[in-house]
């Protein structure tokens, strides 16, 4: 477990001063001159050796993403873009960052801009995120002031600015290239790739994107060392993460701990336990509503982390954990997601455009047994030839949540299949579309 020297976020609940003067307290923009002053090659190769990954879901290495932008300034400048965007259902701990932590965020994108040579950043902040984007608005106005960014960021002469692009609530646009296309002001649609965004990503400049969290723990693993933050989790999944916990527990919250834990006891230290009892848990969502659902069985033994929840047919995704207990209606909670993710298809890719709806009514017929047995396996097969077949991940997003309803739940299925056909002696099939049927691809 984590020890309270370890925490990155001490002020996570928001019960000191948020502005510049707590900040200050707290360790934040302590001698960042003398960070700058290292110079890029460091500080990217010291980000790379604390084995920071992604804290947005894909947990790809920060520091080697950061190493793939250009190494010399040519022609076009480069860009820092930081994806505040947390519209993944069961996802809240960026917010807390922005509201009590913002100082953080700033001086994270001054250090992460110098490293990848871009003199200006953005944050692509969700619209519904109004007081947190207010508090960080605060925050860069605090470090203009204080010469900490600007003109001569913090005295090392580096020019830096920083601006705030509030969004307008799509899911799409938490997508990395989706939002380039939304800072650009076009509709958030994903772009085909390659080009990657190092090579041609906002305005066709070279362009990092990262996540709140993964700027945030910059400053701090600058300060401590890479063995510091290393040292902490498993290798190749280190450090301290940002987790919450909704759903039915009796403490619903955001939190800080060590990845490596195992899921039971982060639930039972955190969260106060499943509602009811450890023995009343059905299931568990680990990473926001995109990842596979897992059972009880192997939630006892798994490990909240990005490799064994792989392992496990899972994933870490934002840690954003979903606890349900045995009064959830598992087939009517995926069937929601699926009603969700088809909302916010771009609708770019016809396998997730059309798909999205033919397993959203699907499952709503699911929810009633209104079904016939065979259909289970055609919701399997069809979210198969989603998951793979989009521009971006929302295929994945689509279909994994289903996949893992059938794959650990399928006898609740054909329970309620039977118990309507008991009821109403019958069922309707829906056809397959065209995109899906065999021999269409």
């Amino acid at each position: 477990m984590l020890s309270d020297k370890d925490r990155i976020f001490t002020n996570l609940y928001g019960h000191d001063d948020w502005h510049l003067a707590g900040a200050r307290k707290r360790g934040d923009w302590d001698n960042t001159k003398a960070i700058l002053a290292l110079g890029r090659e460091t500080i990217i190769k010291t980000i790379i050796e604390s084995g920071l990954r992604g804290r947005g879901g894909a947990g790809f290495s920060t520091g080697m993403k950061w190493s793939f932008m250009p190494k010399k300034e040519g022609p076009l400048p480069h860009y820092m873009v930081i994806n505040g965007d947390e519209s993944e259902p069961g996802t809240c701990k960026d917010r807390e960052v922005m509201r009590h932590e913002p100082h953080k965020i700033v001086e994270g994108a001054l250090l992460a801009s110098f490293a990848i040579g871009a003199h200006t950043a953005y944050i692509y902040i969700r619209g519904e995120y109004y007081n947190e984007a207010n508090h960080l608005q605060a925050a860069i106005d605090e470090a203009y002031e204080a010469g900490l960014i600007g003109k001569n960021a913090c005295g090392s002469g580096w020019d830096f600015d920083f601006y705030i692009h509030r969004g307008a609530g799509a899911y799409i646009c938490g997508e990395e290239t989706a939002q380039l296309e939304s800072l650009e002001g076009k509709k958030g649609m994903p772009r085909l790739k390659p080009p990657f965004p190092a090579g041609s990503g906002l305005y066709g400049c070279p362009t990092t994107i990262n996540n709140v969290e993964s700027i945030s723990v910059t400053p701090t693993i600058m300060r401590r060392g890479a063995a510091w933050f290393a040292g902490i989790g498993r290798p190749n999944n280190t450090g301290p993460k940002l987790m919450a916990l909704s759903g039915h527990i009796e403490k619903p919250c955001v939190f800080e701990e060590a990845l490596g834990v195992p899921l039971k006891k982060i639930i039972e230290k955190h969260g106060g336990g499943v509602r009811g009892g450890w023995d009343n848990l059905l299931a568990v969502i680990p990473g926001g509503s995109t990842m596979p659902l897992l059972t009880k069985e192997v939630c006892e033994t798994v490990l909240m982390d990005f490799d064994d929840l792989r392992k496990v047919g899972s994933g870490l995704g934002t840690a954003g954990i979903i606890v349900m207990d045995k009064s959830t209606d598992l087939i009517k909670a995926i069937a929601r997601i699926s009603a969700f993710y088809k909302h916010e298809s771009c609708g770019q890719c016809s396998p997730c455009r059309e798909g999205s709806g033919w397993v959203m009514r699907v499952m709503q017929r699911m929810v009633e047994g209104r079904a016939e047995i065979e259909e289970i396996d055609l919701l399997e097969k069809i979210t198969g030839q989603i998951e793979n077949a989009t521009i971006c991940a929302m295929g994945m997003s689509v279909a994994w949540p289903v996949q893992a309803l059938i794959r650990n739940f399928r006898p609740m299925m054909e329970q309620r299949i039977h118990e309507y056909k008991a009821n109403h002696g019958g069922a309707t099939q829906v056809q397959v579309p065209a995109e899906f049927s065999v021999g269409a691809r």
